[in-house]
């Protein structure tokens, strides 16, 4: 039973291309920031798995380069309404997170 199930994941895993690992500095704030950016990445082709640290702000991201680069997912992010290193929020994007998401100047 057990060749057969790898025999059938095998050509999967052929398709999957390689991984890569980013570390990406956010604006985030919160737990629902967290939460916020994980989803929408998490809803991207492309990316296997990411974890944001609330205590550095920083996300780390596994994905798979043949369908998206880091560019592509600092784009994500800002577009969440999250600075992504030296990519700004998107500022309509900004506009719509909860007060306790938005940066105290």
């Amino acid at each position: 039973m057990k060749k057969i199930l790898f025999f059938l994941v095998l050509p999967f895993l052929a398709l999957a291309g390689p991984k890569e690992t980013v570390k990406i500095k956010t604006s985030a704030i919160c737990e629902m920031c967290k939460e916020r950016i994980e989803k929408n990445l998490a809803l991207t082709k492309g990316v296997a798995k990411s974890d944001l640290n609330l205590d550095d702000k920083v996300i780390t991201v596994e994905y798979d380069a043949a369908k998206i680069d880091a560019a592509g997912i600092r784009k994500v992010i800002s577009e969440t309404g999250y600075d992504a290193d030296e990519v700004k929020a998107i500022a309509k994007d900004y506009a719509k997170l909860p007060n306790c998401c938005k940066k105290k100047d």
